[in-house]
């Protein structure tokens, strides 16, 4: 199974870029770290109490993700999806069955830590590299309509996730060895593409 990393800071593009490698390649799924935040009253109480909680690996269930990405990784099925509520701080779990799994997705804020994490040396890592005032204007946009904050909130909230993504970046190396990209705006995707389907 060909195995995809995507990461980048807060409102960059990763699940819009994830969607475009799903759309134009079969038998692909996507695990964003997104509906892998941690459920309950501490991740209620701690998400009002921590600055920047959504950003910080305190609030990310690994473990739900390790279960998944093994599950999927093994059998290339997958029986779920989940998705996250972030004003509930709960999630749902939609029994869904897709088969014939050939190429995984893990995009998000902690897809490079969960990368890390793993005994598997053969992957493609990708990071996206973006303005930050285009990745903030995405991150309200999203943050008001999805995750029910105001402009203000959504605004300081990004600032403070931009600021720990790349200090987690500088800390967090990738293995060597990796087939790594750097995905910015003027990228040819498609001869990307390419060198990940071949």
């Amino acid at each position: 199974m060909k195995l995809i990393f995507i990461s980048g800071p807060s409102g960059s593009g990763k699940t819009t870029l994830s969607n475009k490698l799903i759309k134009k390649f079969k038998n692909g799924f996507v695990l964003s770290t997104d509906n892998y935040y941690k459920t309950g009253l501490i991740s209620k109480i701690l998400s009002k109490c921590v600055e920047g909680f959504f950003d910080k690996s305190i609030s990310f269930n690994y473990k739900l993700l390790k279960k998944d990405f093994d599950y999927i990784y093994k059998n290339g099925i997958s029986i779920n999806d989940r998705h996250y509520n972030f004003e509930k701080k709960t999630i749902q779990n939609i029994l869904k069955e897709t088969n014939n799994i050939s190429f995984l997705i893990i995009e998000g804020i902690f897809a490079k830590e969960f990368a890390n994490t793993l005994n598997i040396q053969n992957y493609y890592f990708l990071e996206i590299k973006t303005n930050k005032n285009e990745c903030m204007q995405r991150a309200v946009h999203r943050d008001f309509k999805e995750r029910g904050k105001d402009k203000k909130r959504a605004e300081n909230d990004f600032l403070k996730s931009w600021d720990t993504y790349y200090e987690k970046s500088r800390s967090n190396s990738i293995k060597k060895n990796i087939n790594k990209f750097i995905i910015r705006k003027e990228t040819d995707l498609d001869h990307i593409l390419k060198k990940l389907f071949n």
